[in-house]
């Protein structure tokens, strides 16, 4: 059994957050099953019924539970945010500790759910990273069918293809339109496949509206229901006081490299390392495993991105309170050279005080004009990843 790399506090309330399949449910009975919790599973359509007609029938079971069951966990607590006014109280007058998982925060976000105003910890959760597989990692595995837990359980790849392309239905079922997060489920449906053959490049809300047939603030509204439901993040551009013009607008990356290449109906794309394509895949893998694992060790981390007016970009920008920038550029080549990073040279010269670094396919580290080359593993390690006591 893998072990994952978020830690949960045991003696506080807390939200965990993550798309449908990242494994949430697997961890809280992993760390919190046994005879100490009850677990009520909101997916399940008669515990739904149940809490929906009557919210306060939760008051009534947590009153009544023995003292040696200390966790109430909520699996999926987005299906009926009413539950949040008895959990409040509950938190208030009981010493058990509440433990709501989520795959979407549409409902509590715009329903004016009760969030527990600080008495509970919020905790995100994603697919796997390349660190927690360990031996069972494989690059071409990863960018061709993503990180998902049951990905990796699978043995070959018209299982994970298949797989995939269910998911991608089921989101569409159960996430959004039995939610009634849409009035119409052609339109978003054509949409997810845009928006994901657009992955990693900066919105242009007028031609996604154009090639859905909607218009631009429907656009806008789907890509919130994306970031609401947890399937993916926009990647806001930086902004500074620079001499160069820069752009202005953000760029939006779903949560798995598998999932986008089911969206987008790019499953049976052969993957070849000197395509455009493969590193297109490769840039947005890596930025995923630096965004994960900021998130496990690295809270205070702020991503974005940089590209002037005449296209010359910085991949990654982040911000370390208390340290340099970092500047990171991707490459998917096995053998980086100096042309490769004229853009990185240029622009972090401007930028004063940062750290100016590549990540790629070359086997080991090297130095080109006073900017680290790292294999890509060294540096998201380096960088992300933090040993725990």
């Amino acid at each position: 059994m893998l072990t994952r790399f978020l830690q949960l506090s045991e003696n506080n309330s807390f939200f965990l957050f993550g798309a449908r399949g990242t494994g949430k449910s697997t961890l809280i009975r992993q760390r919190f099953g046994g005879k100490g919790s009850l677990y009520i599973n909101l997916l399940l359509p008669e515990e739904e019924e149940k809490f929906a007609r009557d919210p306060q029938e939760l008051l009534a079971f947590v009153t009544a539970l023995p003292e040696d069951v200390t966790h109430v966990v909520l699996d999926e607590i987005q299906k009926i945010p009413k539950l949040l006014d008895v959990i409040h109280e509950l938190i208030e007058t009981t010493d058990k500790i509440f433990i709501m998982t989520g795959s979407s925060a549409r409902k509590l976000k715009h329903g004016g759910a009760n969030l527990l105003a600080g008495r509970a910890f919020v905790y995100h959760f994603f697919p796997f990273s390349w660190l927690e597989l360990k031996e069972k990692f494989n690059l071409n595995d990863a960018l061709s069918f993503g990180m998902l837990p049951k990905i990796w359980s699978m043995n070959t790849a018209d299982d994970k293809k298949q797989f995939l392309r269910a998911y991608t239905y089921t989101y569409l079922k159960e996430e959004v339109w039995s939610e009634q997060l849409i009035r119409q489920l052609d339109p978003f449906r054509r949409f997810l496949e845009v928006a994901a053959q657009c992955n990693g490049k900066i919105i242009n809300y007028s031609n996604i509206s154009r090639d859905v047939g909607v218009d631009d603030k429907t656009v806008r509204e789907y890509f919130s229901i994306l970031e609401d439901t947890l399937l993916g993040f926009v990647l806001e551009p930086w902004q500074h006081s620079f001499r160069k013009r820069l752009s202005l607008k953000p760029k939006f990356y779903f949560f798995d490299v598998g999932v986008t290449r089911a969206l987008a109906n790019m499953l049976t794309m052969p993957l070849n390392p000197r395509t455009s394509y493969f590193g297109e895949l490769f840039e947005h893998f890596v930025i995923l495993e630096c965004k994960k694992l900021a998130s496990y060790f690295q809270e205070d981390f702020r991503f974005s991105y940089l590209k002037t007016k005449d296209d010359a970009e910085i991949d990654l920008i982040v911000e370390r309170p208390g340290q340099p920038l970092l500047c990171i550029e991707i490459k998917s080549s096995t053998s980086v050279r100096r042309e490769d990073l004229r853009s990185l040279m240029e622009l972090s010269k401007d930028l004063g005080e940062c750290e100016a670094v590549c990540f790629s396919m070359d086997s080991r580290r090297k130095k080109i004009d006073g900017i680290t080359v790292f294999p890509w593993q060294e540096g998201i390690r380096t960088y992300f990843y933090r040993e725990r006591a």
